[in-house]
């Protein structure tokens, strides 16, 4: 079955979502990525839950946008580094927002996906996150540097 245009950007979306969550795993359990990655496909992704159904997702976007920022981590740490004030570098912020900002930057880096949807994307997910509205303009600023540095000619 062919899915419209509309049912594969919701399952990037639900991918998007996971592999933040699968990202703040990783470093919170301190877990390697292979048992985090079986555990979101296995565990997480579509399943159902005490009647309660998680979202489907394209499990190999999900594990691209992992693996990249595992891959690269580094690389995008450092690009984070730059779009934040000096006296917050990423290793001071809070978890889930390093996780987002991993995984962001790893899609920056190594996808062709239009940098404006990467963000606005990635800006979604941290009201999912934080339904304060300043994290959400904190995102949308740090990602923005993030991509007009990596991505430039997109703007």
């Amino acid at each position: 079955m062919k899915l419209d245009s509309k049912a594969r950007r919701a399952l990037r979306s639900a991918a998007r979502f996971y592999a933040v969550q699968a990202l703040f795993q990783m470093e919170a359990s301190d877990s390697p990525i292979g048992t985090v990655l079986r555990e979101f496909e296995d565990h997480r992704i579509g399943i159902e839950v005490e009647g309660e159904a998680w979202a489907e997702a394209d499990i190999s976007f999900f594990r691209k946008i992992v693996e990249a920022a595992v891959d690269r981590q580094a690389a995008v740490d450092q690009l984070t580094d730059r779009a934040l004030v000096a006296k917050w570098p990423i290793a001071r912020i809070d978890p889930t927002l390093r996780a987002l900002f991993r995984a962001a930057g790893a899609e920056l880096l190594t996808t062709e996906r239009d940098a404006r949807i990467i963000l606005s994307e990635y800006v979604g997910l941290a009201g999912d996150f934080f339904p304060d509205s300043r994290e959400q303009k904190f995102v949308n600023a740090v990602l923005d540097h993030m991509a007009r540095e990596v991505r430039a000619d997109e703007f």
